[in-house]
C-alpha cells in the first residue's frame, strides 16, 4: 500500500530494464519501416486464461504503436471466447488514436481450435504476409519452437514472453528477445507506467525481499544454534509465547 501510495504521488519509482519490453517499440517500428505487418500471437487459450489477458495487455500497446505509424497488425485467435475481445481492443485501439478508418477487422482472425491445425495457419500466415516482426506473448506448447523458426525464415524481429518455463528455451535460442517467467505477468506495469500498477509491483519485490532476508536470518541462526556457537535456551521462552 505504501508503494502505490507513493506512486499516486507522482513518486518515480524504480523498474529495471527488461531488454524484451524495451525492444517492443522498435520491433513494432521496423514493420512501418519495411511496410510489412506485424504478427501479434496472445498463444493458446480463452479468455478464461491470465495468460491470454496479459498477452492482450501487450497487444493493446502494440496495437498502438501500429495505429500511430499506419502498420497492419495482424492477431491471429486460437480460443474462440478470446476472439470477440481480442477484435474489440484492437478495434478501441485505433478510434483511440484518432484512426478508426485504418482498422481492418479482418487481421483479426479466428484460425481454430485445434493446437497444431492452429500453429500450422500461423505458419502459413507469417510465409504469405511475410511479417517483419513477430510477438508471441502468452500460453505455448510444442509449437513455440515452429513459429520461432517460421518467424526467423522470414526475416522477422521477434519476441516472445511466457511463463511456461517449459518453453522458454525454444523461445530463447530462436528469438531476438525473450521474456519469461515472473517478468511475464509485468507486462501491464511495465508498459503502461500506470502508478497503481506500478506500486503494487514494487510493493511485491519489497515483500519478497523482506521474506527471503527473513528466511535467510532463519537459516544462519538455526546453523549457529546446530554448531553450538550460540545457545537455544534463550529462544525457547520466546517460541513457546
Amino acid at each position: 500500500m505504501a508503494s502505490i501510495t507513493r506512486a499516486r504521488r507522482g513518486r518515480q519509482l524504480y523498474l529495471r530494464a527488461i531488454p524484451g519490453f524495451s525492444a517492443v517499440d522498435e520491433a513494432a517500428g521496423r514493420a512501418t519501416e519495411m511496410g510489412r505487418p506485424v504478427l501479434f500471437s496472445v498463444g493458446l487459450g480463452g479468455v478464461d486464461s491470465i495468460t491470454v489477458l496479459t498477452g492482450m495487455t501487450v497487444m493493446q500497446h502494440v496495437g498502438r504503436i501500429c495505429a500511430r505509424m499506419g502498420a497492419r497488425c495482424i492477431v491471429p485467435i486460437d480460443g474462440p471466447s478470446a476472439y470477440p475481445l481480442a477484435q474489440e481492443v484492437m478495434r478501441e485501439v485505433w478510434e483511440s488514436e484518432g484512426r478508426p478508418e485504418s482498422f481492418r477487422a479482418d487481421d483479426v482472425k479466428y484460425l481454430t481450435g485445434g493446437q497444431f491445425a492452429w500453429a500450422m495457419a500461423v505458419m502459413g500466415l507469417m510465409t504469405r504476409e511475410r511479417v517483419a516482426s513477430a510477438f508471441y506473448f502468452g500460453y505455448y506448447g510444442a509449437e513455440s519452437l515452429m513459429l520461432a523458426e517460421t518467424g526467423y525464415q522470414v526475416g522477422a524481429v521477434q519476441v516472445a514472453g511466457t511463463p511456461d518455463l517449459y518453453q522458454a528455451p525454444f523461445f530463447v535460442v530462436a528469438c531476438d528477445y525473450t521474456v519469461f517467467g515472473e517478468e511475464f505477468y509485468a507486462a501491464s506495469a511495465y508498459l503502461s507506467r500506470e502508478p497503481t500498477m506500478v506500486g503494487s509491483l514494487v510493493g511485491q519485490d519489497l515483500g519478497k525481499m523482506l521474506l527471503l532476508g527473513i528466511a535467510v536470518a532463519g537459516v544462519v541462526l538455526a546453523t549457529l544454534v546446530h554448531a553450538g556457537l550460540i545457545s537455544a535456551n534463550p529462544l525457547v521462552p520466546l517460541l513457546s509465547q
